[in-house]
């Protein structure tokens, strides 16, 4: 039942969508959110939201790495090595530092 519902719906969103006056709902939502999204708190939280992923990945490697030591074959160390040290102080594809 609730599969029928969810499938009912998603059919009813994309009818709506899918006509002119939700065309038009939709251009109205994706300038709010773009707005939202442009919003410097939003960014700001957005920034340390992922510089907290980062810290907290970072900290998940180490405590890792220390466990499982020598297991990883030595190929697959090296390409992480490259990869982390090729990432450093550079921005990703978003504007976002890798610090």
């Amino acid at each position: 039942m609730r599969y029928r519902l969810t499938f009912v719906a998603g059919l009813a969103l994309g009818y709506v969508l899918g006509t002119k006056a939700g065309r038009e709902r939709y251009e109205q939502l994706k300038k709010s959110a773009r707005q939202v999204a442009q919003n410097p708190a939003v960014r700001n939280t957005a920034e340390s939201a992922a510089q907290t992923s980062r810290q907290v990945a970072g900290k998940a490697f180490h405590a890792v790495s220390d466990k499982v030591g020598d297991r990883v074959p030595a190929s697959v160390a090296d390409r992480v090595r490259s990869l982390r040290e090729r990432g450093q102080g550079t921005a990703d594809d978003w504007g976002t530092s890798n610090t």
